[in-house]
């Protein structure tokens, strides 16, 4: 599985910007995928996920109600993020794994593959 995550950028406090991750390589439909980012000088934290089929998804609590993470069951996965705050500046990643697993399950699993970050900068 390759993936390649885009969309990154420099935005102001609560502005919205939209990630997107390319999958190739191996039947989408049998992945999830995950969104990490990782801040300077902290650990890389579980974002976002969303299951085989789009059927669940599952989100860290800081960004709930802010961020959407959606599939258009093809080949790529989407994060929407709004109002965004200057603590959401990070290095994002995202993530696959042929995994069945739902729900916040999925924030705690070990994910095979990886793709490249896309930087999001958000200023006060």
């Amino acid at each position: 599985v390759q993936l390649q995550a885009s969309g990154g950028g420099l935005v102001q406090a609560g502005g919205s910007l939209r990630l997107s991750c390319e999958a190739s390589g191996r039947a989408f439909s049998t992945l999830a995928i995950a969104w990490f980012r990782r801040a300077p000088g902290k650990e890389r934290e579980f974002v976002a996920a969303i299951g085989r089929g789009g059927r669940t998804t599952a989100y860290r609590d800081s960004v709930e109600g802010r961020f959407t993470i959606s599939t258009d069951y093809a080949n790529t996965v989407y994060l929407q993020m709004n109002s965004l705050k200057p603590e959401d500046t990070a290095v994002y990643y995202c993530a696959a794994d042929r995994t069945s697993v739902t729900g916040q399950v999925m924030a705690r699993i070990k994910y095979d593959y990886w793709g490249q970050g896309t930087q999001v900068t958000v200023s006060s």
